[in-house]
């Protein structure tokens, strides 16, 4: 039988530890490239949305698409809320803006290099 090429394999599961980061090779319960990975990186093109569902008739802005890490995410949030003088948090991947600030999230964003694209109503 020949032998494997052993530089073009990888370990993909070990009973030691589970599932392997396709990344840093590490256990997926401490990796440490995923902190500074991206929720999610989608189409590469933001999207604003105006939601007043289970907030009282309350507008509120979500920014979805964002192709950035956690910890930028929260830094770019704080920078957005500042922009507009208003409130807001981030939750999961979106971040939210209080009231309908979509214009003036646009012309932000676009100014930072982000495609941006006003979705929904």
């Amino acid at each position: 039988m020949p032998k494997r090429d052993s530089s073009n394999s990888r370990l993909v599961y070990s009973t030691d530890g589970g599932r392997l980061c396709p990344q840093c090779q590490r256990p997926e319960a401490s990796c440490v490239c995923r902190n500074a990975r991206p929720a999610s990186v989608g189409d590469g093109i933001v999207r604003l949305h105006r939601e007043t569902k289970g907030r009282g008739g309350k507008a509120v802005t979500l920014i979805r698409g964002l192709a950035v890490s956690p910890a930028e995410l929260k830094v770019l949030a704080k920078a957005l809320k500042q922009k507009c003088g208003v409130g807001g948090s981030v939750k999961e991947d979106a971040i939210e803006i209080q009231g309908d600030q979509r214009e003036t999230l646009k012309t932000e964003l676009e100014r930072q290099g982000f495609v941006v694209k006003i979705a929904g109503g």
